[in-house]
């Protein structure tokens, strides 16, 4: 089994999650899910890591020999598509845990023979209806050995949730009026987002086979800032001061009442890149105030909404120029500046 795999990982390392900073109780809670088996479900708003985790988890898992040429990471001990299944010599290459990821992305039209596989009728007439070469796997048997990654899992329709239900609790998938044994080796990580209405709702029978993560949004300024310069494109030099206004500012809109959905780190690192952006086309390699300022509108009118009283009344347009000229062009920055110096937590 994979958990027995991750185990040692996971009680030696003390932070095996090296891809992503901070999120300290997301991280604990995922490791003891994983040590008993569990499945997961990731929940969090966008742009927080929920998929950068999820392949942190893939590239822990140990290098494996599988079959050469095999989509479904078969080993000759275990194989599980009928052409390894049918063929009894193979040739096997080492497989790491990163390529043995596999992503399905949730959407409405995703169907349950996109997931699990269907019966082709031509080798149905060929070898017999209820053969196992008529049989054509689907991505979830790709995901053999390794991680199957479900984005946006209140996207998929009910239909594909039941379909699901049968696998995560008895291995077998039934697909029309086929029985397919489903012994297929795999952590299941779905996300959740929790801001998004335009989903479906998942069922209490297919929410009980799963733990649920909750990943939250960076724990402090120190954190964000350190994510933002790993992950932004460098092209021009942003002072740290600057920096620091610019997860400042994001930071502030997310405590916004007025809010109704909040900016995410992408809205942090948008903003840094874009900034340097707008320095390189004035000709600059620094970053300047302006450059940011300039910025904020293209950036952030799209990654919040204003709650229904609000929004009637101004536009986010608006909006996001009076809260940038009201908490950073004001006197208030200075002011966190300088309490951020005195607290030694500015760097």
């Amino acid at each position: 089994m994979l958990s027995e795999q991750l185990k040692e990982i996971f009680l030696k390392s003390k932070d095996p999650f090296a891809d992503i900073l901070g999120q300290e109780n997301a991280k604990q809670g995922i490791k003891s899910a994983l040590l008993m088996d569990r499945h997961i479900i990731i929940v969090g708003a966008p742009g927080i890591g929920k998929t950068t985790l999820a392949k942190n988890i893939a590239k822990l898992l140990p290098d494996i020999e599988v079959i050469e040429g095999c989509s479904y990471h078969c080993t000759t001990e275990e194989p599980i598509c009928p052409s390894c299944k049918q063929n009894k010599k193979h040739n096997t290459i080492k497989l790491d845990g990163a390529k043995r990821f596999i992503r399905v992305q949730g959407s409405p039209d995703l169907t349950v023979e996109d997931l699990l596989g269907d019966i082709d009728p031509i080798k149905a007439l060929k070898f017999g209806p209820l053969s196992l070469e008529a049989f054509t796997p689907g991505k979830i048997f790709k995901a053999n050995n390794g991680i199957l990654f479900f984005d946006e899992l209140n996207r998929c329709p009910e239909k594909l949730q039941n379909a699901m239900l049968q696998v995560l609790e008895e291995r077998k998938a039934t697909i029309g009026s086929y029985d397919v044994d489903f012994d297929v080796n795999f952590i299941f990580v779905g996300t959740i987002n929790p801001e998004d209405t335009a989903t479906e709702k998942l069922s209490d029978v297919l929410l009980d086979r799963f733990d649920i993560i909750y990943m939250e949004y960076p724990e402090s300024n120190k954190t964000e800032k350190k994510i933002v310069a790993m992950k932004g494109k460098k092209s021009a030099s942003v002072s740290d001061e600057l920096l620091d206004l610019i997860v400042y500012f994001i930071r502030l809109l997310r405590q916004d009442e007025k809010l109704e959905k909040k900016p995410s780190v992408r809205a942090s690192i948008g903003l840094y890149e874009r900034a340097q952006s707008n320095a390189l086309l004035k000709g600059r390699k620094n970053v300047q105030f302006e450059d940011i300022k300039d910025a904020v509108i293209s950036v952030l009118s799209h990654r919040i909404r204003l709650k229904p009283s609000v929004r009637y009344l101004q536009s986010i347009e608006d909006y996001i120029k009076e809260q940038f000229h009201k908490n950073i062009e004001s006197a208030k920055w200075q002011n966190h500046l300088e309490e951020e110096q005195q607290s030694g937590e500015y760097r």
